[in-house]
């Protein structure tokens, strides 16, 4: 076995939902969450069929964010994963309902940060280890720190 990173690639005003499912079944119910969630969302959806012909499976609202989904699951190449690259939508509009969908099996992360994906490469196939969401902290929030999270949170409509 061999360990390795993959760092997915994304434009820089879009969040990626990765996870795991367990049939093909996932790619339209998983359109379907998305288009149901948030009226006019953009998003691309790419999904690694463990199985049969073992194809990237696709859909999506935006082309470009189709083909970015799937040129990160050619290089993840991890069987039944699927991402999601989301433009228009953040993943806390749509996270419950996917998670939700039966056929989801696990969400590795939801995130807007930069992602490496460890992965185990037997001689089987890959497989999803876990990822590296982002920094690490570096440092304890301040009463400044604070205000600023409260007021960010209700200047992009989160809370009021």
């Amino acid at each position: 076995m061999e360990l390795r990173l993959e760092e997915l690639q994304f434009p820089s005003d879009a969040n990626v939902i990765l996870g795991q499912s367990h049939f093909i079944k996932s790619v339209e119910d998983l359109y379907e969450v998305l288009v149901n969630s948030v009226p006019e969302i953009k998003f691309g959806l790419a999904f690694c069929e463990a199985s049969g012909p073992c194809l990237i499976r696709k859909e999506g609202t935006d082309s470009e964010l189709i083909e970015c989904a799937v040129e990160n699951m050619l290089r993840i190449a991890a069987g039944h994963a699927f991402l999601i690259v989301l433009k228009d939508a953040f993943p806390i509009n749509v996270l419950n309902a996917v998670k939700d969908c039966r056929e989801v099996a696990n969400i590795f992360c939801a995130t807007a940060n930069p992602v490496q994906v460890i992965l185990a490469q037997t001689e089987q196939g890959n497989g999803i280890l876990g990822v590296v969401d982002g920094e690490p902290p570096k440092g304890i929030e301040l009463d400044t720190d604070i205000a600023h999270r409260k007021d960010f949170l209700r200047k992009i409509g989160y809370k009021r």
